[in-house]
């Protein structure tokens, strides 16, 4: 069953193991059939708007009003807020993702903003919204995930893009083909945690230089070198989901719009977000946790000089994580972590 957003190690969940020789590409797998749904000419399974973590954001939502669904894909969580009676503002960086939900959705209770959720343009619509909920889903939209030419996937002979506003910015190939081999080992090693970024970077080094990195074939093939023939979909999903970070400065934009996010709420507004990485997750738990402390100051600084007083309070001590059920309905889920944070009165 695939969800709205995904992320983490659930990439590709049913990529089979494939071993080619070195030097070939890996061979297509058969397709699958369509649904009920169609998104600009491509059919989609009845479930494609089934939100990760549903339960929870329901539970979350309570009370709540007027909420952004700052990342709203294909319109999941917009959809359920819209259930409960409240009025929506879909937010989305992906021209495409708007055209899905706006088509789902229609106008009716919900208006749209184009833009990453951390711009001014956004930010000042979000404002101006005046919401007491806000949600953050960091993973990618399961048509992003299933459309090769987006290229998100490790499929074999996707383009090397990955841009979340399609058309906008550097893509993935540019990175592989200009980075130097020390910036590119850094990135496998702290977004994939790869024990062998080194020799991975060395080889895409090693590689370019006789053809340049286009298709997802070139980067399994990379893989493959560095890593040996047993390399299997985990390691590519994990590999290409620290590129696609990298691709759209997700780390630095998720650090750089909470506060400004938190900002927009009314008195006792909510925020939550899902993550899908040890960075986002790293990120969101830090920043939630200052914000509940009532001093920032540095440790043994006698006076404090920071605001003095809580901003709010944590809704989660422990993340929330999707259950056995729905991780096995949807195995794209299995690292979803849910964290929320209230704003106080004052």
């Amino acid at each position: 069953m695939p969800v709205c957003h995904t992320g983490g190690r659930g990439f590709e969940p049913r990529q089979p193991r494939l071993n080619p020789p070195r030097g070939t590409t890996h061979p297509a797998p058969p397709a699958t059939a369509g649904g009920a749904f169609v998104f600009f000419g491509r059919a989609l399974t009845p479930t494609y708007h089934v939100p990760v973590l549903a339960d929870a954001v329901r539970d979350w939502t309570t009370g709540g009003c007027r909420i952004v669904d700052a990342t709203v894909g294909g319109g999941g969580h917009a959809a359920l807020f819209r259930e409960l009676g409240a009025e929506v503002l879909a937010v989305d960086r992906d021209p495409d993702a708007i055209a899905a939900a706006r088509a789902a959705l229609g106008d009716t209770g919900i208006r749209y903003s184009t833009g990453p959720f951390g711009s001014a343009k956004v930010l000042g619509t979000i404002e101006t919204f005046r919401p007491d909920r806000i949600l953050l889903d960091l993973g990618v939209s399961s048509y992003q995930l299933d459309t090769d030419l987006r290229g998100f996937t490790f499929r074999p002979g996707a383009p090397l893009d990955m841009r979340m506003a399609a058309g906008h910015g550097v893509t993935a190939a540019d990175i592989l083909n200009t980075w130097p081999e020390a910036r590119l080992a850094g990135a496998f090693a702290e977004l994939a945690d790869e024990p062998r970024a080194r020799r991975l970077a060395r080889a895409v080094v090693k590689r370019r230089a006789t053809a340049p990195f286009a298709t997802s074939d070139d980067l399994v093939n990379a893989i493959r070198e560095a890593r040996g023939p047993r390399s299997g979909p985990s390691d590519f999903a994990r590999l290409f989901q620290a590129l696609r970070i990298v691709v759209n400065q997700e780390l630095e934009q998720l650090e750089l719009a909470l506060p400004a996010l938190r900002a927009t709420l009314v008195p006792g507004g909510r925020m939550a977000v899902i993550t899908y990485h040890s960075g986002e997750d790293r990120i969101v738990k830090h920043a939630f946790r200052d914000w509940s402390r009532s001093c920032v100051c540095p440790p043994r600084q006698p006076v404090c000089t920071c605001r003095g007083r809580p901003l709010g309070r944590l809704l989660t001590r422990k993340p929330i994580r999707p259950a056995a059920a729905e991780v096995r309905d949807n195995p794209r889920a299995r690292s979803a972590q849910l964290r929320a944070f209230e704003v106080g009165d004052g």
